[in-house]
């Protein structure tokens, strides 16, 4: 398949969209340069850009087009790789006003909005649209801004949401670290961890692009499967490499609770962990992270079946219960225990069973509010009977990608405001976003005091 004579550099997307005029003449390039340059700029200083700021680039362009073996494209090239090594590219800035004192809160402009909204749902730069409308100082509108949202929750950049939002709260990116013993789980390999993390991917992203109602992370009566990953879950008929939404008829896969991911990040390499995955679900699911253990606390005992010792238990639920008699850990695995205990169908790589070491698994308990527990479907029942406590965690986690800094105790009545309005309006995904991008946290900014030498 052809061609196999290509002279000079191909017609490839990345050059279409640097290379957006070309000369048609000598006398021509000088102007085509600056508008090639100055287009550049704008998009990636993601500012309007004056002729002060072309005219240093344009040097550089000169360079490359009058040196040996200069041209015009190696001028546009000198020009670009200016662009990509400067500050203004590098880092994102946003000015403080110079008559307003050091500890003052200030709006920031509608060109560094522009740039806070690309990157918390691009990841990315603003494209040529939001940056328009942001030059022209109508961003702030609010009809204006929820309209440039729902269109960049659209747009297939905001897979990047998907990926290192969900990555980082809901710790697909552990999943690459995980190395579950393959002596006790030896059809683990790299492609079911792989198709752990798409499921869970494809699942946040269809209640991204479908808006959604957010509950549907634990609620979903569909998911996304390959051969590999269905055969692994025991669910028939699922073939070839390819992912494909498949309803779930069994109610125990429904939504996070049932997948591979969260339960295998939430085991060790070995067993199951009912602490980790009752103390994940506290703190990821319900805001509430239990205290950190008193030092010097012994670990959980393993299970020594066939070596010769007797005294150790053999089932997790056992041990638990003997790692309990421990005084000080009462308190704190009273509260995470019972969550744990209610997954151990689930074993350490996320496949159903009912037995652990010989022993009928126990999936019963109580909650420290009373509520009795007895396997997976009743945990997601408990979460879902505290909507805001779940609806505040996912907008707290959200709210800590979007302005990139952990929350804090101030930060608590915008997130419980955000979710009195995503209830009003059935939850849903945009809601929760736009509560956030229309926040004082994201649209404001604290001017700090200049560093003395």
């Amino acid at each position: 398949v052809g061609p196999y004579n290509i002279i000079g550099p191909g017609n490839t997307p990345s050059r279409a969209r640097i290379f957006m005029c070309r000369p048609a003449s000598q006398s021509e390039e000088s102007a085509c340069a600056r508008k090639i340059i100055s287009t550049l700029m704008r998009r990636a200083y993601r500012r309007p850009v004056a002729d002060a700021d072309v005219e240093p680039l344009l040097n550089f362009y000169r360079a490359g087009r009058e040196g040996a073996n200069g041209t015009f494209d190696k001028g546009i090239e000198m020009a670009l790789r200016r662009i990509l090594a400067a500050p203004q590219f590098v880092f994102r800035f946003e000015r403080d006003p110079d008559n307003l004192p050091a500890g003052s809160a200030h709006r920031i402009t509608d060109v560094e909005l522009a740039s806070r909204l690309s990157f918390f749902l691009w990841s990315s730069i603003p494209d040529d649209e939001l940056l328009s409308i942001a030059e022209q100082g109508k961003l702030k509108t609010p009809a204006v801004l929820q309209q440039q949202v729902k269109r960049m929750l659209r747009d297939p950049r905001s897979q990047a949401l998907v990926t290192n939002f969900a990555g980082q709260w809901l710790y697909l990116r552990e999943l690459r670290n995980r190395n579950p013993d393959l002596l006790v789980f030896p059809d683990f390999d790299d492609n079911l961890r792989q198709a752990f993390q798409r499921e869970t991917e494809l699942l946040f992203d269809s209640i991204v692009r479908e808006d959604r109602n957010v509950f549907e992370i634990l609620t979903a009566d569909y998911t996304f499967l390959n051969e590999r990953l269905g055969r692994h879950y025991g669910i028939p008929n699922i073939y070839g490499s390819d992912f494909r939404r498949v309803t779930v008829e069994n109610n125990n896969r429904r939504g996070l609770l049932g997948h591979g991911s969260f339960l295998t990040v939430t085991s060790s390499p070995n067993r199951t962990s009912p602490v980790t995955r009752g103390s994940w679900i506290l703190e990821n699911l319900l805001g509430s992270p239990p205290p950190l253990p008193p030092p010097n606390v012994p670990p959980l005992p393993e299970n020594t079946t066939g070596q010769g010792i007797s005294t150790v238990p053999t089932s997790v639920r056992e041990r638990m219960i003997s790692h309990r008699a421990n005084q000080p850990c009462k308190g704190c695995h009273q509260i995470m225990d019972p969550i744990g205990l209610a997954l151990e169908n689930f074993d350490g790589v996320g496949r159903w069973r009912t037995a652990d070491s010989g022993t009928k698994i126990d999936a019963s308990g109580q909650l420290v509010d009373g509520t009795l527990i007895d396997g997976v479907e009743t945990v997601r029942d408990a979460i879902l009977s505290r909507p805001d406590a779940f609806v505040q965690t996912m907008t707290e986690k959200l709210l800590m990608y979007a302005v990139g800094r952990a929350s804090h105790y101030y930060d608590m009545p915008t997130i419980r405001a955000i979710t009195r309005e995503a209830a009003r309006n059935d939850y849903k995904f945009s809601s929760v976003v736009l509560g956030i991008v229309n926040s004082d946290p994201f649209q404001m900014r604290v001017k700090q005091a200049e560093e003395t030498q």
